[in-house]
């Protein structure tokens, strides 16, 4: 009951309870400059009361608990921002790196190197049989080729560099979802509900989910205590309480996915290296036997199923399945189907319409739930740049993972798409032209992977095989003594009358092969030329006393075999000149053989369609933004352009996404930061409380010591 003794007890919970404030006032004060530290707070209670005469007396007040001030609300607003922003702030930085490249501004870029060498052929042109000329077009095409192949290169060294950067998110995220799942558990353990809060923990716990979220994109579910679930937007869990999840980052690898009543006991296999993921998806049901009646045909998408490629007229192409040894080239890839164990075993039972195939070339990040569950989570936009929703959206790997593939991807294959078609260009003229002396002997340039397939078909693995035509093809034949034409039946176009299938006496892509092509020369200029398959590639020697020169070809044949070509390779980075035009540029051809079979010297015929082809706008392009017609400069201004846009936009979403996670940080610091002024003012208030609890004390005993007093 109410009494003296109880003045004392009011006092001294007065005293503890203005003491813990300070404390923890103190606490704040020492932390004014700790990273991630949550101002803290004593929550004071009123003790109970006591129904006494006067009425009811309290019995003072008391330290209930030490509580964080923190909005989780506006933190998960922050994370959500905060991953847009270092995604769209890694993107920025790297773009910058690749911008420095495609800089055209020093004069001596690919532009430059591209408008000299139209310039050379414009100049020999003029003076067809001049060796400067040649010397000096041939100096300025090794700088062309040198330049595309070194920007390729750097465009790897980049993407290497990346991945190194992926892989050290990884770990770390791994590591940040491991140490949550412990923090977690020892929440649960420390956590007394309304007693004692492990504030600390907390705050440790809200920076690592900051750290991984700068890293990935993630959803936390507060459940309380360290019952906190942390997903990824698209729904894979990485942190369920006291239990984590990982990443993986792995190499190339295809999964199957199978319509449900499939029964296709196979699965797809590839050999190449691509920047994009392919999807195929079956759209005519049948075996994996080629083609022809009973062949499954599937269509491929390089964007997740968004769009199927297309052929130049638009139309969605389709391949035959195919097994081991029929592989069909697919862009960059080289794709058949086998068994689930061997990949060159043919599978019993058909495709189904419908069934998918996802072949992943490259390294990728998977999500791991258990040894035998991972889920393919690796960042991807369709060509319109949508993302895609089922997989990471935000963090430094979304943003390397963008710049590796959809945008080092996309300027390699568009480097990829001008390379190609500057060299088959100019092998098309080139290969139907002379220069100042003929052959020898000539080898071809391009292999095929089997002699006796079709050239234009998929399989043939003919670099060229797409831009191969139905058509004749010239051959010359000379005296090497006197350079006369050797006679009357020494020139003409090749005949493929007496070729399996019989009746066709010119060339066709899609019926006639390598052995087919030796067979027709042999066939047909037998008595001055021995054409024979070495390698996979023709060979072409010349027999005692004779010598030869190319002409007219309507199938595009000799330029799509390497024969009698300018440059050597089809893409960036294995573009270089045919090894025979830098033993001698007298082999660069600037004239061609009239109708009379003659070779001129002064003749400047394909030096002027080369420098004309400057002019001429070309179909090129690539898969994910579709085919255009420009002239190869303005392609390469095109490429240029789009990488000082990508970086434009990067910088502006960074900015954009960084203005909010200020925004939103600043409203967290607003609650949770500690304000100096505040703390000071708290500190004097809570001074000021412990003196008058003191003074309470000093009161009671000194009621305690008259009521003593009172004995004497």
């Amino acid at each position: 009951m109410p009494g003296i003794n109880s003045l004392f007890n009011l006092g001294n919970g007065a005293l503890f309870a203005s003491q813990s404030a300070i404390q923890v006032t103190g606490d704040n004060l020492a932390n004014v400059n700790t990273k991630g530290y949550s101002r803290r707070n004593v929550r004071l209670e009123e003790n109970i009361s006591i129904n006494w005469k006067p009425g009811q007396i309290g019995t003072g007040v008391r330290a209930a608990e030490v509580y964080r001030n923190f909005d989780q609300f506006i933190e998960n607003s922050y994370n959500d921002k905060a991953s847009q922003r270092e995604r769209w702030d890694t993107l920025y930085q790297s773009l910058g790196s690749v911008e420095s490249l495609f800089n055209e501004s020093r004069g001596y870029g690919i532009n430059s190197s591209l408008t000299t060498f139209f310039n050379n052929w414009q100049d020999l042109s003029q003076r067809a049989d001049n060796p400067d000329s040649r010397q000096q077009l041939l100096k300025n095409s090794k700088n062309l080729v040198s330049s595309i192949n070194n920007l390729q290169t750097d465009l790897n060294r980049y993407q290497e560099q990346v991945e190194d950067y992926i892989k050290q998110d990884v770990d770390t995220a791994n590591d940040l979802m491991t140490r949550i799942a412990d923090i977690n558990n020892q929440i649960n353990v420390e956590q007394v509900d309304g007693q004692n809060n492990p504030n600390a923990l907390y705050d440790e716990r809200a920076r690592l989910v900051r750290d991984l979220s700068a890293i990935m994109d993630t959803q936390t579910i507060d459940n309380g205590k360290g019952n906190m679930t942390i997903i990824t937007k698209s729904g894979q869990t990485l942190v369920e309480g006291g239990k984590h999840y990982s990443l993986s980052y792995d190499g190339p690898r295809s999964q199957n996915n199978l319509t449900p009543n499939s029964d296709f006991d196979g699965k797809a296999y590839f050999d190449g290296s691509s920047d994009f993921e392919y999807t195929l998806e079956v759209v005519d049901s049948g075996k994996a036997v080629g083609s022809g009646a009973g062949a499954a045909q599937f269509r491929v998408s390089l964007d997740g199923g968004n769009t199927w490629l297309k052929d130049t007229d638009g139309n969605t192409r389709t391949f035959y399945a195919r097994g081991s040894d029929k592989a069909i080239q697919v862009d960059d890839l080289k794709i058949w189907f086998g068994t689930n164990d061997d990949s060159g075993a043919t599978p019993v039972n058909d495709f189904s319409k419908g069934d998918k195939f996802t072949i992943v070339p490259k390294s990728a990040l998977y999500w791991v739930q258990n040894t035998s569950t991972r889920e393919n989570i690796t960042p991807e936009a369709s060509f319109t740049g949508q993302d895609n929703n089922r997989r990471l959206t935000g963090g430094t790997l979304a943003g390397n993972f963008s710049f590796r593939d959809q945008h080092v991807g996309k300027y390699k294959a568009r480097m990829d798409a001008l390379a190609n078609e500057l060299i088959w260009q100019t092998n098309r003229i080139h290969s139907q032209g002379s220069g100042l002396q003929a052959h020898k002997s000539m080898a071809g340039t391009y292999s095929v992977t089997s002699d006796d397939t079709a050239l234009g078909s998929g399989s043939s693995g003919l670099a060229f095989a797409d831009k191969l035509e139905s058509g004749s093809a010239m051959m010359y034949f000379y005296n090497s003594t006197t350079g006369e034409l050797a006679s009357s039946a020494s020139f003409g176009p090749l005949d493929f009358s007496g070729i399996v299938p019989p009746g066709l006496t010119n060339f066709d892509p899609n019926q006639h092969s390598m052995n087919d092509v030796a067979s027709a020369i042999n066939n047909t200029f037998g008595t001055y030329v021995n054409a024979t398959v070495l390698n996979h590639k023709l060979q072409l020697n010349a027999k005692d006393g004779y010598e030869f020169q190319m002409g007219t070809d309507t199938a595009g044949l000799y330029a799509g075999l390497g024969l009698n070509t300018y440059f050597a390779g089809s893409s960036a980075s294995d573009m270089a000149l045919n090894p025979k035009i830098g033993e001698d540029v007298g082999y660069i051809n600037a004239g061609h053989v009239n109708g009379a079979g003659e070779a001129n010297a002064g003749d400047n015929v394909s030096a002027l369609k080369i420098k004309e082809m400057s002019q001429a706008k070309v179909r090129i392009g690539t898969s994910f933004d579709g085919a255009t017609n420009q002239t190869i400069i303005e392609y390469y201004d095109s490429t240029v352009s789009t990488v000082g846009a990508d970086t434009a936009t990067a910088k502006f979403n960074f900015n954009f996404q960084n203005t909010l996670a200020s925004d939103l940080n600043q409203k967290q610091q607003e609650i949770s930061g500690v304000n100096m002024d505040e703390e000071m003012s708290n500190l004097i208030k809570f001074q000021h409380s412990y003196t008058a609890a003191a003074k309470l004390i000093t009161t009671a005993d000194q009621m305690l010591q008259t009521i003593l007093g009172l004995k004497n």
